[in-house]
């Protein structure tokens, strides 16, 4: 049974994606040039977030917030929300699938709740701790999920951060010689969400921002998989998300993964 504050929650992400998809029709229209795409997209960036923090703090208050654009007050204890208003911005940009929102509920330092909106085709991923992963509703299990050879990998490219490129090319190897295929769709959200349906069998990037993850990882692992960073340390949800690297998938491909990225990229400091 869905709690009213997560009917709420819910409510909110599905009007702020209504309007994210209204403002992109904009992107065609000769009001938008080039020069402009930047400052627009960062318009609909900023604007999405502030109705969902202001909304998202109406249904818990006093609670803080970790965002991508503002930033945020994140508090030491308590309740904290974990916000990307838009993540796939290229792709929205360029008219491309996917792109999405992705919001997540810290306690402390643990994550509880989470949801993503595919804003491309308004499929609804949630997941609450010790309750299981859905998506539309259907429950979401890759507890018997294929091995790496079996399946496809997800993997995000460095976009920013090229200092371990080298590194990132040698996994990036063995995933194209020990699996059926590697893609990169440009919404790291997404790409967890295809983990948790069983569509990847596992996924890894490193450079990665806590809002691009926190939501994601609690639907992988309540779909059955299993959530790591790239030396598999046993770290807290709240360190994992500033680790700027993770590495998931099903129970029979996470280990494999997990090796190649250990053995390839040197300790990552979060």
């Amino acid at each position: 049974m869905i709690k009213n504050w997560q009917k709420e929650a819910l409510q909110l992400i599905k009007d702020v994606g209504i309007w994210i998809n209204e403002e992109k029709l904009k992107l065609s229209s000769k009001q938008i040039k080039t020069k402009s795409l930047n400052s627009f997209v960062s318009y609909v960036d900023k604007e999405a977030e502030k109705l969902l923090i202001e909304g998202l703090k109406k249904i818990i208050p006093d609670s803080g917030v970790i965002a991508e654009e503002s930033g945020g007050v994140e508090l030491l204890n308590g309740f904290n929300w974990i916000i990307d208003p838009l993540d796939g911005t290229t792709n929205y940009i360029h008219g491309l699938n996917p792109y999405s929102i992705s919001v997540a509920l810290m306690l402390d330092n643990e994550i509880i709740w989470s949801t993503i909106l595919d804003l491309s085709t308004f499929k609804i991923y949630m997941a609450e701790k010790g309750k299981g992963a859905v998506c539309d509703e259907i429950p979401l299990d890759i507890t018997n999920g294929s091995k790496l050879s079996e399946g496809i990998i997800g993997t995000g490219f460095p976009y920013y951060d090229f200092s371990k490129v080298n590194s990132y090319l040698k996994v990036l190897k063995k995933c194209f010689e020990n699996s059926r295929g590697v893609r990169r769709f440009g919404s790291a959200a997404i790409d967890l969400c295809l983990v948790a349906e069983g569509k990847f069998v596992a996924f890894f990037e490193y450079g990665l921002a806590p809002w691009d993850i926190a939501a994601g990882m609690l639907i992988v692992r309540e779909a059955g998989g299993i959530v790591g960073t790239f030396d598999s340390r046993e770290i807290s949800d709240r360190n994992l998300l500033f680790a700027r690297n993770i590495v998931v998938g099903n129970p029979a491909s996470f280990a494999t993964l997990a090796n190649w990225t250990e053995e390839y990229f040197e300790k990552i400091e979060s």
